[in-house]
C-alpha cells in the first residue's frame, strides 16, 4: 500500500477583512469577553502573520465588536457566574474564572453573588459530591477533612463549609441554604 501524504499549506497571512471575519465567527460561536476575543485574535496573528500596513488593528476590531453589542463583558460575567454557582462553585472560584476571562474588578464586584446564592452553591456541591448530610455519616476525622478540603477547593469560605458539613440532616442543610441575606 502506498502511503498517502497530505500537503499542508501554510495558511495565508491575515488581512483586515479576514481578521474581521475571524472575530465575527468567534463571537457568533462562543460567549466571550473582550479580553478573550483579543487573545484569540492575537494568537491567530502569531500563527498566520499580518498582511497589512503597519500593526494589525486587533484592539480596534475588538472595540467594534463591543460597540456592535456582540461582546458584553457584564453579560458574560453574569452568565458565567450563574453557571459556576449552579454547578456548586464558591465565590472565590467564580472570581478566579472571571479574572482569567479578563473581566474587570468593577464588573466582577457588580455580579458578585449574595450570601444566600453562595449558600445555595455550597448546597449544590454537597448534594452533587455527596458531602455532609448527603452522604454516608462521616465519623472518621480523615473523611471529614477530605470533605472540608473539597468544599474549600471549590471556593467556599471555611465557615460555610463547616456549617454545611455539620448539618444534622438534609432538611437542616436546605434550611441553612434558604436563610435570607442579612442586610
Amino acid at each position: 500500500m502506498a502511503k498517502m501524504t497530505r500537503d499542508r499549506r501554510n495558511p495565508r497571512p491575515l488581512d483586515l477583512p479576514r481578521l474581521n471575519e475571524l472575530a465575527l465567527a468567534y463571537v457568533a460561536r462562543f460567549a466571550t469577553s473582550a479580553a478573550k476575543l483579543e487573545g484569540y485574535l492575537r494568537r491567530k496573528l502569531r500563527e498566520r502573520g499580518w498582511d497589512g500596513d503597519g500593526e494589525a488593528p486587533v484592539q480596534a476590531t475588538v472595540e467594534r465588536m463591543v460597540a456592535a453589542g456582540y461582546v458584553d463583558d457584564a453579560q458574560f460575567a453574569r452568565a458565567r457566574s450563574g453557571s459556576l454557582l449552579r454547578r456548586g462553585y464558591g465565590q472565590r472560584r467564580v472570581d478566579q474564572a472571571l479574572g482569567q476571562a479578563g473581566i474587570a474588578e468593577a464588573v466582577r464586584s457588580e455580579v458578585r453573588a449574595g450570601a444566600c446564592e453562595q449558600r445555595r452553591a455550597a448546597l449544590a456541591l454537597a448534594r452533587k459530591r455527596r458531602l455532609g448530610p448527603f452522604g454516608a455519616p462521616a465519623t472518621d476525622r480523615a473523611v471529614r477533612e477530605k470533605q472540608l478540603a473539597a468544599m474549600l477547593r471549590a471556593g467556599h469560605p471555611l465557615d460555610s463549609a463547616r456549617e454545611l458539613l455539620n448539618a444534622i440532616s438534609v432538611e437542616a442543610a436546605e434550611q441553612w441554604a434558604a436563610e435570607p441575606d442579612e442586610e
